[in-house]
């Protein structure tokens, strides 16, 4: 038992370092080198690391290993998929930090598991479905919706109804990223609304190719322009 434990230690020390690098292409080269089953614990306890860029390239890092998973065993990543599903449910207990996100990103990663659960994040977005009530993992929901929407449009057109709604929120992180979620679906808002987002300068952190930086509302509506 011991033995196990420490060789867990040090399995999480060595996915830390490369989600700390500063060529993150590196880092996450090393990481898709692990099996995949024994990269994805520790990925999943990075969700909660303190640092945001830690725990957004664990999200990039989930999105790597379980793609690479499907490719030789589906039902394992199934499993994981529904254990990001059921952190999302009120009665697991938890909140679900990161779980949106990493679903968005394994799909954009895996057209198998997005063909079987694009649905299903998508139905976050809805009032009348399994809506996402907590305003920090709503944001997560848009990004991932915004992940796989961008590398697999045709299976993200189902959302666009539910997440337009979110073009006109208080919170400009939402606007943005509803925004970024519905520019690959060709979706064109209404002029009066277009206008507000193209001046509209409220910033938010988005992140993106393994780096976050700030951006301002109307760099994401520039793309229905």
């Amino acid at each position: 038992m011991a033995g196990r434990e420490s060789s867990g230690r040090r399995l999480k020390k060595t996915v830390l370092k490369q989600l700390q690098e500063k060529d993150f292409e590196k880092g996450l080269a090393r990481i898709r080198s692990l099996p995949p089953r024994k990269a994805v614990n520790p990925l999943f306890s990075f969700f909660f690391h303190p640092k945001p860029l830690v725990r957004w390239r664990a999200v990039s890092a989930m999105g790597a290993a379980t793609a690479s998973l499907a490719e030789t065993d589906m039902e394992s990543a199934r499993v994981i998929m529904r254990r990001l599903m059921w952190s999302l449910n009120d009665e697991s207990g938890g909140i679900g930090w990161g779980s949106p996100e990493a679903m968005g990103e394994i799909m954009a990663q895996s057209h198998a598991l997005a063909r079987e659960y694009a649905s299903i994040l998508i139905e976050f977005t809805r009032e009348a479905g399994n809506y996402i009530e907590h305003p920090l993992l709503q944001q997560g929901v848009l990004w991932g919706v915004g992940r796989l929407a961008g590398r697999r449009p045709e299976l993200a057109r189902d959302g666009i109804g539910p997440v337009s709604v979110f073009l006109e929120s208080d919170d400009p992180a939402k606007r943005g990223l509803a925004a970024w979620a519905l520019a690959p679906l060709k979706f064109s808002p209404e002029k009066a609304l277009l206008d507000r987002l193209l001046n509209d300068r409220a910033e938010l952190d988005f992140y993106s190719r393994g780096e976050i930086r700030s951006r301002p509302v109307q760099w994401f509506a520039r793309a229905f322009a």
